[in-house]
């Protein structure tokens, strides 16, 4: 690899501004430029960093003197961002999820390969306190037979930001991803899906949604999934539970306790903090030293299928079998 790298960042909200930090500290990274959504706040942002701007994602993406493209942008756009950089042979870092659409990014997934090109598709939740303690302790509770994971963000008022936009966020499981992957990562793959969704406010803006989803393992375990942000809810979850047949995981928040019979372990669970920064750092690492990832975009896509599983059941009212 060429160092220090040159890199340009598409977007300027809360991940660009991690990563922009991560690889101006970095030795081996050089921030580039920054490409934004609106001129003045993309101008304003790129001076911060003492950094360029590129009118626009097309021209960061064929940028000459650009060798990675960290995509931090709305979830509509990754993929055709994604594709455009590969096509212009740029490395690519890109926040979950790949695409909203799992066929296109399995395409994306080749086209890389295709190009001998690195494309990094952000887990962080996997390097998160939460889920190392998960995988951890999952061995005292012996064999997972029932997963609850539930999250509920309230905001009121909720926010005018293209999260709160249906077409800009995109299906609530495939935008945030995180949930479901978290699900695979530790448990397996999943067999079928039943899920249901629900809006609130003027579409195709919303002032809260709702989308709960039972998804069967093929493990044989059972796990429900909850995700809802916006104005109708009044307080904050963040809630894992798995019931084991020799004990039970609960995660609360950061609070983590594993119960066997009438005995109640608290759990170390490490923190949220810094997780982007650790996330950059290994794609250094790779690019640089060859270091395995943490995580591969194949295990990024098969989630994105259950997402996309879960879109469909919610449309058709019926449970679907994940292929």
């Amino acid at each position: 690899m060429q160092q220090p790298l040159r890199v340009g960042i598409v977007g300027t909200g809360f991940a660009a501004k991690l990563r922009s930090q991560a690889f101006r500290d970095d030795e081996r990274s050089q921030l580039f430029a920054i490409a934004g959504h609106t001129v003045e706040k993309t101008q304003e942002f790129a001076r911060s960093l003492n950094t360029q701007v590129v009118e626009s994602w097309q021209d960061l993406a064929k940028h000459p003197e650009i060798d990675l493209v960290c995509i931090c942008t709305i979830n509509r756009d990754h993929g055709e961002i994604t594709r455009a950089a590969l096509n212009h042979d740029k490395h690519v870092i890109v926040e979950y999820p790949l695409s909203l659409n799992a066929t296109e990014a399995a395409e994306l997934i080749d086209l890389a390969a295709a190009r001998g090109k690195l494309l990094h598709v952000e887990h962080i939740e996997l390097l998160g306190g939460v889920h190392q303690s998960l995988k951890q302790h999952l061995p005292q509770i012996g064999t997972p037979v029932y997963l609850r994971y539930s999250t509920i963000n309230p905001q009121n008022p909720a926010p005018q930001r293209w999260t709160y936009h249906q077409e800009l966020f995109g299906f609530p499981f495939a935008a945030a991803l995180s949930r479901l992957h978290r699900l695979t990562d530790a448990f397996g793959s999943v067999k079928s899906v039943n899920c249901q969704e629900r809006y609130w406010g003027d579409l195709p803006r919303f002032t809260a949604c709702l989308c709960v989803g039972q998804f069967h393992l093929n493990s044989g375990a059972i796990a429900e999934v909850a995700y809802g942000k916006g104005e109708v809810f009044s307080s904050s979850v963040r809630l894992f539970e798995v019931y084991g047949d020799r004990g039970t995981l609960i995660f609360d928040g950061d609070t983590g306790t594993l119960v066997q019979g009438e005995t109640t372990t608290p759990i170390e669970v490490g923190g949220r903090r810094g997780l982007f920064v650790q996330d950059t750092q290994r794609v250094l690492d790779y690019l640089s030293e060859g270091t395995p990832l943490y995580v591969t975009p194949q295990a990024s896509l098969y989630s994105l299928k259950v997402a996309n599983a879960a879109q469909k059941s919610a449309q058709m009212g019926q449970t679907v079998t994940v292929v």
